[in-house]
């Protein structure tokens, strides 16, 4: 059953980003920031608490070290660097889970650090050499190194789709700094046709393959909420 996973958790001391409380609701899966390029302990912890009294499973949600560009800036590291930085930030979030009795349910990569591990093999090893330790799922993208690193070390790979952005020809997602408002029945339908023909309109037109074992909703996009209720309608209807 494809369920619906939301990166959120991402405001930091006094400045708040995305409506968690209503979304919540609304999601079965929640990626949550592990401090690098949002978040902090007060944050991580409520969020964490938030996502136990919505029976909400919870996964890091770990980025380059780049809080002021919110790690969508992409950065150098080597492969040993950047598996310690996503194991101190993974070991971070499962303290607060363990704080709470729940589980630490899978692994998906922030922003730059996805869509650079989807393109560059030691970047997937790196991720992977983390996994080892936590020994979850790892969420990412078909037709990229994540399908072909993932699985190949030994950890299951759960396929996103993406409701709220756009891709382009060659499959690989269109990420902006900030994100932009979406029509919620549009992205409802192309949530559809990627479940029912593993396909998805790219920003030409152009039928690109995809999977949605999951399908993923940015709380900071504008209408995230409404976004949210419009594809859970949309499953559920499938299910009558």
């Amino acid at each position: 059953m494809t369920t619906i996973n939301c990166d959120m958790g991402e405001a930091f001391g006094l400045y708040r980003i995305g409506d968690d409380e209503g979304l919540m609701p609304l999601i079965s899966v929640a990626n949550v920031a592990c401090g690098f390029h949002a978040s902090d302990f007060n944050h991580m912890r409520r969020t964490v608490q938030l996502a136990k009294q919505h029976r909400v499973k919870v996964g890091a949600h770990p980025s380059l070290p780049d809080l002021q560009g919110f790690g969508r800036r992409e950065m150098k590291m080597a492969r040993d660097e950047l598996a310690n930085c996503i194991i101190y930030q993974v070991g971070a979030l499962k303290g607060f889970l363990e704080a709470e009795g729940m589980p630490l349910n899978h692994i998906k990569p922030h922003g730059s650090l996805y869509g650079m591990a989807a393109r560059n093999e030691a970047m997937a090893h790196a991720i992977c050499d983390a996994a080892d330790i936590f020994k979850v799922p790892l969420m990412g993208m078909i037709g990229t190194q994540h399908e072909t690193v993932y699985p190949a070390r030994g950890h299951a790979f759960v396929a996103e789709y993406y409701a709220d952005l756009e891709y382009n020809d060659d499959g690989s997602l269109i990420v902006t700094r900030e994100h932009q408002a979406v029509d919620p029945a549009e992205a409802a339908a192309r949530c559809l046709r990627a479940m029912a023909e593993g396909k998805t309109k790219s920003i030409n037109g152009v039928d690109v393959a995809v999977r949605a074992d999951s399908i993923c909703v940015h709380s900071d996009t504008p209408n995230a909420v409404a976004v949210a209720q419009a594809v859970r309608n949309a499953l559920t209807s499938q299910l009558r």
